[in-house]
Protein backbone atom coordinates (compact mmCIF):
# COMPACT_ATOMS: atom_id res chain seq x y z
CA UNK A 1 0.00 0.00 0.00
CA UNK A 2 2.80 2.43 0.91
CA UNK A 3 4.66 1.79 -2.34
CA UNK A 4 1.50 2.35 -4.39
CA UNK A 5 0.70 5.61 -2.55
CA UNK A 6 4.27 6.89 -2.81
CA UNK A 7 4.59 6.02 -6.50
CA UNK A 8 1.23 7.55 -7.42
CA UNK A 9 1.94 10.75 -5.45
CA UNK A 10 5.43 11.20 -6.90
CA UNK A 11 4.03 10.68 -10.39
CA UNK A 12 1.25 13.25 -9.88
CA UNK A 13 3.70 15.83 -8.51
CA UNK A 14 6.22 15.43 -11.34
CA UNK A 15 8.96 13.69 -9.38
CA UNK A 16 9.05 10.68 -11.72
CA UNK A 17 9.21 12.60 -14.99
CA UNK A 18 11.75 11.19 -17.49
CA UNK A 19 15.18 12.82 -17.74
CA UNK A 20 18.85 12.17 -18.38
CA UNK A 21 19.41 8.53 -17.25
CA UNK A 22 22.90 9.23 -15.89
CA UNK A 23 21.63 12.15 -13.80
CA UNK A 24 18.72 10.10 -12.48
CA UNK A 25 21.13 7.37 -11.36
CA UNK A 26 23.30 10.00 -9.65
CA UNK A 27 20.20 11.50 -8.05
CA UNK A 28 19.14 8.28 -6.34
CA UNK A 29 22.75 7.42 -5.51
CA UNK A 30 23.02 10.73 -3.63
CA UNK A 31 19.94 9.84 -1.57
CA UNK A 32 21.41 6.42 -0.91
CA UNK A 33 24.67 7.90 0.38
CA UNK A 34 23.39 10.95 2.24
CA UNK A 35 19.86 9.96 3.28
CA UNK A 36 16.68 12.04 3.23
CA UNK A 37 17.84 14.93 5.42
CA UNK A 38 18.67 18.37 4.03
CA UNK A 39 22.18 17.31 2.95
CA UNK A 40 20.79 14.41 0.94
CA UNK A 41 17.86 16.33 -0.54
CA UNK A 42 20.18 19.09 -1.73
CA UNK A 43 22.59 16.65 -3.31
CA UNK A 44 19.89 14.68 -5.11
CA UNK A 45 18.59 17.96 -6.55
CA UNK A 46 22.08 19.02 -7.61
CA UNK A 47 22.75 15.63 -9.19
CA UNK A 48 19.56 15.83 -11.27
CA UNK A 49 19.43 19.60 -11.98
CA UNK A 50 22.88 21.12 -11.26
CA UNK A 51 22.38 24.32 -13.25
CA UNK A 52 18.87 25.01 -12.01
CA UNK A 53 18.55 28.11 -9.81
CA UNK A 54 18.17 26.80 -6.26
CA UNK A 55 17.78 30.07 -4.35
CA UNK A 56 16.96 33.68 -5.20
CA UNK A 57 17.33 36.06 -2.27
CA UNK A 58 17.67 39.83 -1.83
CA UNK A 59 21.28 39.80 -3.03
CA UNK A 60 22.01 36.90 -5.38
CA UNK A 61 20.99 33.79 -7.26
CA UNK A 62 22.62 30.43 -6.52
CA UNK A 63 22.40 27.24 -8.61
CA UNK A 64 22.07 23.83 -7.01
CA UNK A 65 25.66 22.98 -7.96
CA UNK A 66 26.95 26.22 -6.41
CA UNK A 67 24.89 25.67 -3.26
CA UNK A 68 26.40 22.20 -2.75
CA UNK A 69 29.92 23.51 -3.38
CA UNK A 70 29.64 26.37 -0.89
CA UNK A 71 28.02 24.15 1.78
CA UNK A 72 30.76 21.51 1.42
CA UNK A 73 33.56 24.06 1.63
CA UNK A 74 31.98 25.60 4.72
CA UNK A 75 31.76 22.15 6.31
CA UNK A 76 35.49 21.60 5.70
CA UNK A 77 36.43 24.84 7.50
CA UNK A 78 33.91 25.15 10.33
CA UNK A 79 35.47 25.37 13.82
CA UNK A 80 33.30 22.53 15.11
CA UNK A 81 33.40 18.75 15.26
CA UNK A 82 30.83 16.09 14.37
CA UNK A 83 28.26 15.79 17.14
CA UNK A 84 28.77 19.36 18.40
CA UNK A 85 26.09 22.02 18.09
CA UNK A 86 26.27 25.15 15.95
CA UNK A 87 23.74 27.94 16.38
CA UNK A 88 22.27 29.76 13.37
CA UNK A 89 20.95 33.27 14.01
CA UNK A 90 20.08 34.27 10.45
CA UNK A 91 17.22 35.70 8.45
CA UNK A 92 15.93 34.01 5.30
CA UNK A 93 18.74 33.98 2.75
CA UNK A 94 20.89 31.69 0.63
CA UNK A 95 23.53 32.07 3.31
CA UNK A 96 21.18 30.62 5.93
CA UNK A 97 20.67 27.54 3.72
CA UNK A 98 24.41 27.20 3.07
CA UNK A 99 25.02 27.32 6.82
CA UNK A 100 22.29 24.77 7.57
CA UNK A 101 23.57 22.24 5.07
CA UNK A 102 27.23 22.96 5.80
CA UNK A 103 26.71 22.16 9.47
CA UNK A 104 24.80 18.92 8.76
CA UNK A 105 27.38 17.91 6.11
CA UNK A 106 30.01 18.10 8.85
CA UNK A 107 27.89 15.88 11.10
CA UNK A 108 27.27 18.67 13.62
CA UNK A 109 23.79 19.65 14.81
CA UNK A 110 22.41 23.01 13.62
CA UNK A 111 20.35 24.84 16.24
CA UNK A 112 17.83 27.18 14.57
CA UNK A 113 17.54 30.34 16.65
CA UNK A 114 14.60 32.73 16.57
CA UNK A 115 15.79 36.13 15.34
CA UNK A 116 13.40 37.81 17.79
CA UNK A 117 15.11 36.53 20.95
CA UNK A 118 16.28 39.10 23.46
CA UNK A 119 20.00 39.25 24.36
CA UNK A 120 19.35 37.40 27.63
CA UNK A 121 17.28 34.71 25.89
CA UNK A 122 20.01 34.28 23.26
CA UNK A 123 22.65 33.88 25.96
CA UNK A 124 20.44 31.31 27.74
CA UNK A 125 19.91 29.34 24.53
CA UNK A 126 23.64 29.32 23.77
CA UNK A 127 24.37 27.98 27.26
CA UNK A 128 21.46 25.50 27.43
CA UNK A 129 22.25 24.05 23.99
CA UNK A 130 26.01 23.94 24.60
CA UNK A 131 26.80 25.75 21.35
CA UNK A 132 30.32 25.30 19.99
CA UNK A 133 29.90 28.06 17.41
CA UNK A 134 27.33 30.66 16.39
CA UNK A 135 26.78 31.73 12.77
CA UNK A 136 24.96 35.06 12.63
CA UNK A 137 23.91 37.93 10.37
CA UNK A 138 25.86 41.09 11.10
CA UNK A 139 22.73 42.97 12.18
CA UNK A 140 22.66 40.72 15.28
CA UNK A 141 26.28 41.45 16.28
CA UNK A 142 25.29 43.62 19.30
CA UNK A 143 23.24 40.73 20.73
CA UNK A 144 25.89 38.14 19.93
CA UNK A 145 28.52 40.26 21.71
CA UNK A 146 26.83 39.38 25.01
CA UNK A 147 27.10 35.63 24.40
CA UNK A 148 30.14 34.00 25.99
CA UNK A 149 31.99 30.77 25.34
CA UNK A 150 31.16 30.26 21.65
CA UNK A 151 33.06 30.70 18.39
CA UNK A 152 31.38 33.66 16.63
CA UNK A 153 31.05 33.62 12.85
CA UNK A 154 29.73 36.80 11.25
CA UNK A 155 29.19 37.39 7.54
CA UNK A 156 32.82 38.29 6.68
CA UNK A 157 34.26 35.30 8.50
CA UNK A 158 31.63 33.06 6.96
CA UNK A 159 32.94 33.96 3.49
CA UNK A 160 36.53 33.53 4.64
CA UNK A 161 35.78 29.98 5.82
CA UNK A 162 34.27 29.08 2.44
CA UNK A 163 37.16 30.65 0.51
CA UNK A 164 39.74 28.86 2.67
CA UNK A 165 38.56 25.38 1.65
CA UNK A 166 39.28 23.90 -1.80
CA UNK A 167 36.48 22.75 -4.10
CA UNK A 168 35.47 19.15 -3.56
CA UNK A 169 35.75 19.39 0.22
CA UNK A 170 33.22 17.66 2.47
CA UNK A 171 32.09 15.11 -0.11
CA UNK A 172 32.14 12.14 2.27
CA UNK A 173 29.03 11.60 4.43
CA UNK A 174 29.74 11.85 8.16
CA UNK A 175 29.47 8.72 10.30
CA UNK A 176 26.72 10.41 12.26
CA UNK A 177 24.38 12.68 10.25
CA UNK A 178 23.75 16.09 11.78
CA UNK A 179 20.34 16.41 13.45
CA UNK A 180 18.52 19.72 13.27
CA UNK A 181 17.33 21.23 16.55
CA UNK A 182 14.35 23.58 16.32
CA UNK A 183 13.51 25.81 19.25
CA UNK A 184 9.97 26.02 20.57
CA UNK A 185 8.28 29.42 20.21
CA UNK A 186 9.23 30.58 23.71
CA UNK A 187 6.08 32.69 24.09
CA UNK A 188 5.93 31.80 27.78
CA UNK A 189 9.64 31.67 28.65
CA UNK A 190 13.05 30.49 27.39
CA UNK A 191 12.65 28.33 24.25
CA UNK A 192 13.36 24.58 24.49
CA UNK A 193 15.30 22.69 21.84
CA UNK A 194 13.40 19.93 20.03
CA UNK A 195 15.37 17.35 18.04
CA UNK A 196 13.89 16.88 14.58
CA UNK A 197 14.01 13.34 13.11
CA UNK A 198 15.48 12.66 9.68
CA UNK A 199 12.94 11.21 7.22
CA UNK A 200 13.54 7.55 6.51
CA UNK A 201 12.20 7.58 2.96
CA UNK A 202 9.74 9.24 0.60
CA UNK A 203 6.57 8.72 2.66
CA UNK A 204 6.76 11.86 4.85
CA UNK A 205 7.23 14.05 1.77
CA UNK A 206 4.42 12.31 -0.10
CA UNK A 207 2.08 12.54 2.89
CA UNK A 208 2.32 16.34 2.72
CA UNK A 209 2.39 16.94 -1.05
CA UNK A 210 -0.51 14.54 -1.52
CA UNK A 211 -2.68 17.12 0.28
CA UNK A 212 -0.68 20.28 -0.57
CA UNK A 213 -0.13 19.96 -4.36
CA UNK A 214 3.29 21.54 -4.81
CA UNK A 215 5.03 20.18 -7.90
CA UNK A 216 8.59 19.44 -8.96
CA UNK A 217 10.65 22.38 -10.21
CA UNK A 218 8.15 25.13 -9.48
CA UNK A 219 9.11 28.42 -7.90
CA UNK A 220 8.21 28.63 -4.21
CA UNK A 221 8.55 31.73 -2.04
CA UNK A 222 9.21 30.82 1.58
CA UNK A 223 7.97 33.77 3.64
CA UNK A 224 7.84 31.83 6.92
CA UNK A 225 11.15 32.16 8.80
CA UNK A 226 13.51 29.28 8.05
CA UNK A 227 14.24 28.93 11.77
CA UNK A 228 10.54 28.15 12.31
CA UNK A 229 9.29 24.57 12.05
CA UNK A 230 7.07 25.41 9.08
CA UNK A 231 9.71 27.43 7.23
CA UNK A 232 12.21 24.61 7.77
CA UNK A 233 9.67 22.04 6.56
CA UNK A 234 8.99 24.21 3.51
CA UNK A 235 12.71 24.18 2.70
CA UNK A 236 12.82 20.38 3.02
CA UNK A 237 9.88 20.06 0.64
CA UNK A 238 11.32 22.56 -1.84
CA UNK A 239 14.71 20.83 -2.03
CA UNK A 240 13.04 17.45 -2.49
CA UNK A 241 11.03 18.93 -5.37
CA UNK A 242 14.12 20.58 -6.93
CA UNK A 243 12.21 23.84 -6.68
CA UNK A 244 13.59 27.34 -6.98
CA UNK A 245 13.28 28.91 -3.53
CA UNK A 246 12.67 32.67 -3.36
CA UNK A 247 13.57 34.37 -0.07
CA UNK A 248 13.40 37.86 1.41
CA UNK A 249 15.24 38.74 4.63
CA UNK A 250 12.33 40.63 6.18
CA UNK A 251 8.63 40.20 5.55
CA UNK A 252 6.98 43.13 3.83
CA UNK A 253 3.63 42.24 2.24
CA UNK A 254 3.87 44.61 -0.72
CA UNK A 255 7.47 43.58 -1.45
CA UNK A 256 6.54 39.90 -1.16
CA UNK A 257 3.71 40.32 -3.70
CA UNK A 258 6.23 42.02 -5.97
CA UNK A 259 8.62 39.07 -5.58
CA UNK A 260 5.85 36.59 -6.32
CA UNK A 261 4.95 38.40 -9.54
CA UNK A 262 8.52 39.19 -10.65
CA UNK A 263 9.79 35.63 -10.12
CA UNK A 264 6.57 33.92 -11.32
CA UNK A 265 6.15 32.02 -8.06
CA UNK A 266 3.27 29.54 -8.03
CA UNK A 267 3.74 28.44 -4.41
CA UNK A 268 4.18 30.23 -1.10
CA UNK A 269 4.96 28.97 2.43
CA UNK A 270 3.73 31.41 5.08
CA UNK A 271 2.26 31.85 8.56
CA UNK A 272 -1.34 33.07 9.04
CA UNK A 273 -0.49 36.63 10.12
CA UNK A 274 1.27 37.11 6.75
CA UNK A 275 -1.84 36.04 4.86
CA UNK A 276 -3.84 38.50 6.94
CA UNK A 277 -1.49 41.32 5.92
CA UNK A 278 -1.91 40.40 2.25
CA UNK A 279 -5.59 41.27 2.57
CA UNK A 280 -4.73 44.76 3.82
CA UNK A 281 -2.91 45.61 0.58
CA UNK A 282 -4.79 47.66 -2.04
CA UNK A 283 -6.13 45.76 -5.05
CA UNK A 284 -3.71 47.74 -7.24
CA UNK A 285 -0.76 45.86 -5.68
CA UNK A 286 -1.40 43.06 -8.16
CA UNK A 287 -2.39 39.42 -8.14
CA UNK A 288 0.46 36.88 -8.15
CA UNK A 289 0.20 33.61 -10.14
CA UNK A 290 -0.23 31.45 -7.04
CA UNK A 291 -1.58 27.88 -7.13
CA UNK A 292 -0.70 27.01 -3.54
CA UNK A 293 -0.45 29.14 -0.40
CA UNK A 294 0.39 26.78 2.47
CA UNK A 295 0.19 28.21 5.98
CA UNK A 296 0.91 26.80 9.42
CA UNK A 297 2.10 27.89 12.83
CA UNK A 298 -1.08 29.27 14.40
CA UNK A 299 -4.84 29.17 13.98
CA UNK A 300 -6.54 30.96 11.09
CA UNK A 301 -8.53 33.72 12.80
CA UNK A 302 -12.20 34.31 12.05
CA UNK A 303 -13.15 34.27 8.38
CA UNK A 304 -9.59 34.88 7.17
CA UNK A 305 -9.56 31.79 4.95
CA UNK A 306 -12.75 32.77 3.14
CA UNK A 307 -11.70 36.39 2.66
CA UNK A 308 -8.29 35.39 1.34
CA UNK A 309 -9.70 32.87 -1.14
CA UNK A 310 -12.37 35.30 -2.31
CA UNK A 311 -9.55 37.64 -3.35
CA UNK A 312 -6.73 35.32 -4.42
CA UNK A 313 -8.61 32.18 -5.45
CA UNK A 314 -9.06 28.76 -3.84
CA UNK A 315 -5.34 28.25 -3.22
CA UNK A 316 -5.13 28.24 0.59
CA UNK A 317 -3.98 25.15 2.51
CA UNK A 318 -3.69 25.08 6.30
CA UNK A 319 -1.40 22.58 8.04
CA UNK A 320 -2.01 22.01 11.73
CA UNK A 321 1.08 20.74 13.52
CA UNK A 322 3.79 21.69 15.98
CA UNK A 323 7.53 21.59 16.52
CA UNK A 324 7.07 18.29 18.35
CA UNK A 325 4.42 16.60 16.18
CA UNK A 326 5.43 17.91 12.70
CA UNK A 327 1.90 17.66 11.31
CA UNK A 328 -1.46 16.37 12.44
CA UNK A 329 -3.91 17.45 9.75
CA UNK A 330 -4.12 19.50 6.55
CA UNK A 331 -7.10 21.56 5.40
CA UNK A 332 -7.59 21.95 1.65
CA UNK A 333 -9.43 24.89 0.04
CA UNK A 334 -12.56 22.69 -0.12
CA UNK A 335 -12.28 22.00 3.63
CA UNK A 336 -11.85 25.70 4.37
CA UNK A 337 -14.81 26.66 2.19
CA UNK A 338 -16.96 24.18 4.11
CA UNK A 339 -15.63 25.21 7.55
CA UNK A 340 -13.15 28.14 7.63
CA UNK A 341 -12.05 27.22 11.16
CA UNK A 342 -11.19 23.58 10.46
CA UNK A 343 -7.66 22.18 10.61
CA UNK A 344 -8.63 19.62 7.96
CA UNK A 345 -8.04 15.89 7.91
CA UNK A 346 -4.99 13.78 8.83
CA UNK A 347 -2.81 13.03 5.78
CA UNK A 348 -1.70 9.54 4.76
CA UNK A 349 0.16 7.71 7.53
CA UNK A 350 -1.05 10.05 10.30
CA UNK A 351 -3.53 9.30 13.07
CA UNK A 352 -5.34 11.89 15.18
CA UNK A 353 -7.28 10.91 18.29
CA UNK A 354 -9.46 13.02 20.58
CA UNK A 355 -9.28 11.55 24.07
CA UNK A 356 -11.08 12.25 27.32
CA UNK A 357 -9.46 12.47 30.75
CA UNK A 358 -9.80 8.68 31.02
CA UNK A 359 -7.72 8.16 27.88
CA UNK A 360 -10.71 6.88 25.89
CA UNK A 361 -11.86 8.38 22.56
CA UNK A 362 -14.72 10.87 22.82
CA UNK A 363 -17.63 11.02 20.34
CA UNK A 364 -17.52 13.33 17.27
CA UNK A 365 -18.28 16.91 18.25
CA UNK A 366 -17.11 16.50 21.84
CA UNK A 367 -14.01 18.39 22.98
CA UNK A 368 -11.05 16.41 24.29
CA UNK A 369 -7.26 16.30 24.25
CA UNK A 370 -5.70 16.02 20.80
CA UNK A 371 -3.12 13.27 20.22
CA UNK A 372 -1.25 12.58 16.99
CA UNK A 373 0.88 9.78 15.60
CA UNK A 374 3.14 9.83 12.53
CA UNK A 375 6.69 8.86 11.62
CA UNK A 376 8.03 12.39 12.11
CA UNK A 377 7.30 12.89 15.82
CA UNK A 378 10.18 14.69 17.51
CA UNK A 379 12.87 12.73 19.35
CA UNK A 380 12.52 14.62 22.63
CA UNK A 381 13.79 17.92 23.99
CA UNK A 382 17.52 18.50 24.27
CA UNK A 383 17.14 18.95 28.03
CA UNK A 384 15.96 15.33 28.31
CA UNK A 385 12.26 16.13 28.76
CA UNK A 386 9.53 14.79 26.50
CA UNK A 387 5.78 15.14 26.06
CA UNK A 388 2.88 12.95 27.14
CA UNK A 389 2.39 9.82 25.02
CA UNK A 390 -0.63 7.50 24.88
CA UNK A 391 -0.36 4.21 23.00
CA UNK A 392 2.19 5.63 20.57
CA UNK A 393 0.38 8.94 20.10
CA UNK A 394 1.86 12.28 21.17
CA UNK A 395 -0.16 14.87 23.08
CA UNK A 396 -0.20 18.10 21.07
CA UNK A 397 -1.10 20.18 24.12
CA UNK A 398 -4.27 21.29 22.35
CA UNK A 399 -7.95 20.69 22.98
CA UNK A 400 -10.13 19.93 19.99
CA UNK A 401 -12.81 17.84 18.36
CA UNK A 402 -13.60 16.12 15.07
CA UNK A 403 -16.80 16.28 13.07
CA UNK A 404 -18.69 13.39 11.51
CA UNK A 405 -16.57 13.66 8.33
CA UNK A 406 -13.29 13.35 10.26
CA UNK A 407 -12.28 17.00 10.00
CA UNK A 408 -10.20 18.23 12.95
CA UNK A 409 -10.98 21.44 14.87
CA UNK A 410 -8.68 23.02 17.44
CA UNK A 411 -10.60 24.60 20.32
CA UNK A 412 -7.59 25.97 22.21
CA UNK A 413 -4.54 25.07 24.25
CA UNK A 414 -4.95 22.79 27.24
CA UNK A 415 -3.23 25.36 29.43
CA UNK A 416 -5.35 28.20 27.96
CA UNK A 417 -8.70 26.79 29.02
CA UNK A 418 -9.99 28.56 32.11
CA UNK A 419 -12.60 27.69 34.71
CA UNK A 420 -14.83 30.70 35.36
CA UNK A 421 -17.47 30.23 38.05
CA UNK A 422 -17.23 26.45 37.62
CA UNK A 423 -17.65 26.57 33.81
CA UNK A 424 -15.00 25.54 31.27
CA UNK A 425 -14.28 28.47 28.94
CA UNK A 426 -12.14 28.32 25.79
CA UNK A 427 -10.50 31.68 24.93
CA UNK A 428 -9.88 30.60 21.31
CA UNK A 429 -13.63 30.23 20.74
CA UNK A 430 -14.27 33.84 21.80
CA UNK A 431 -11.19 34.99 19.87
CA UNK A 432 -12.59 33.54 16.64
CA UNK A 433 -15.98 35.15 17.31
CA UNK A 434 -14.47 38.61 17.80
CA UNK A 435 -12.21 38.24 14.76
CA UNK A 436 -15.35 38.11 12.62
CA UNK A 437 -16.31 41.67 13.60
CA UNK A 438 -15.68 43.88 10.54
CA UNK A 439 -13.98 46.57 12.65
CA UNK A 440 -11.40 44.16 14.11
CA UNK A 441 -7.99 43.71 12.49
CA UNK A 442 -6.63 41.25 15.05
CA UNK A 443 -7.57 39.99 18.48
CA UNK A 444 -6.24 37.94 21.39
CA UNK A 445 -8.29 36.56 24.27
CA UNK A 446 -6.73 35.17 27.44
CA UNK A 447 -7.72 34.16 30.96
CA UNK A 448 -6.82 36.39 33.89
CA UNK A 449 -7.30 35.91 37.67
CA UNK A 450 -10.64 36.93 39.18
CA UNK A 451 -11.38 37.23 42.91
CA UNK A 452 -15.03 36.19 42.55
CA UNK A 453 -15.05 33.62 39.74
CA UNK A 454 -11.49 32.29 39.91
CA UNK A 455 -10.73 33.35 36.34
CA UNK A 456 -12.29 35.56 33.69
CA UNK A 457 -11.64 36.42 30.05
CA UNK A 458 -9.78 39.51 28.85
CA UNK A 459 -10.01 40.57 25.20
CA UNK A 460 -7.32 42.61 23.43
CA UNK A 461 -8.35 44.11 20.10
CA UNK A 462 -6.58 45.99 17.32
CA UNK A 463 -9.05 47.88 15.13
CA UNK A 464 -8.80 48.53 11.41
CA UNK A 465 -7.79 52.02 10.35
CA UNK A 466 -10.49 54.67 10.98
CA UNK A 467 -12.77 52.13 12.70
CA UNK A 468 -14.25 52.52 16.17
CA UNK A 469 -15.81 50.03 18.56
CA UNK A 470 -17.26 50.37 22.04
CA UNK A 471 -16.21 47.89 24.77
CA UNK A 472 -19.85 47.21 25.60
CA UNK A 473 -20.56 46.44 21.92
CA UNK A 474 -17.79 43.84 22.07
CA UNK A 475 -19.35 42.25 25.14
CA UNK A 476 -22.82 42.35 23.61
CA UNK A 477 -21.57 40.58 20.47
CA UNK A 478 -20.19 37.73 22.60
CA UNK A 479 -23.27 37.72 24.83
CA UNK A 480 -25.48 37.32 21.75
CA UNK A 481 -23.59 34.24 20.51
CA UNK A 482 -22.22 32.57 23.65
CA UNK A 483 -23.09 31.89 27.27
CA UNK A 484 -22.63 34.65 29.84
CA UNK A 485 -19.46 33.10 31.30
CA UNK A 486 -17.75 33.55 27.90
CA UNK A 487 -18.27 37.33 27.89
CA UNK A 488 -14.92 39.12 28.44
CA UNK A 489 -15.06 41.40 31.46
CA UNK A 490 -11.95 43.27 30.28
CA UNK A 491 -11.88 44.77 26.77
CA UNK A 492 -8.60 46.49 25.90
CA UNK A 493 -7.82 48.29 22.62
CA UNK A 494 -4.19 48.26 21.45
CA UNK A 495 -2.28 49.73 18.53
CA UNK A 496 -0.86 46.27 17.82
CA UNK A 497 -0.56 42.86 19.46
CA UNK A 498 2.86 41.81 20.77
CA UNK A 499 4.09 39.09 18.42
CA UNK A 500 7.30 37.11 18.08
CA UNK A 501 9.21 36.69 14.81
CA UNK A 502 6.92 33.86 13.67
CA UNK A 503 3.74 35.87 14.19
CA UNK A 504 2.56 34.21 17.41
CA UNK A 505 1.07 36.48 20.05
CA UNK A 506 3.33 36.74 23.11
CA UNK A 507 0.64 36.63 25.78
CA UNK A 508 2.98 37.49 28.66
CA UNK A 509 3.49 40.92 27.05
CA UNK A 510 -0.23 41.78 26.99
CA UNK A 511 -1.06 44.47 29.57
CA UNK A 512 -2.93 43.14 32.58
Amino acid sequence: MDALFIGATMLRRGLLNPGNPIRIVRQFAALGRWGFGLAGELRQAAARSPRRIAVIDDQREVTYAELVDRAERLAASLPAAPGERVGLLCRNSARMIEALIGVTTLGADPVLINTGLSPSQLASVAKDQGLRALIFDDEFAPRVALVEGVEKIGEERFEELITAAPRGSGTVPPERPGRTIVLTSGTTGVPKGARRPTPGGFRPLCSVIDRIPLRAQERVLIAAPLFHTWGFAGLQIALALRATVVLRRKFDPAAIVGDLIRHSCTGMIAVPVMVQQFLELPESTGKPPLRVVAVSGSALPGGLATRFMDRYGDVLYNLYGSTEASWASIATPADLRFAPNTAGKPPYGTKVAVLGDDGEPVPPGEVGRLFVGNEMLFEGYTNGASKTMHEGLLATGDLGHVDAAGRVYVDGREDDMIVSGGENVYPAEVEGLLADLPQVREVAVIGVPDDEYGQRLAAYLVLREAETLDPEAVREHVRHHRARFSVPRDVVFLAELPRNATGKVVTRDLPR
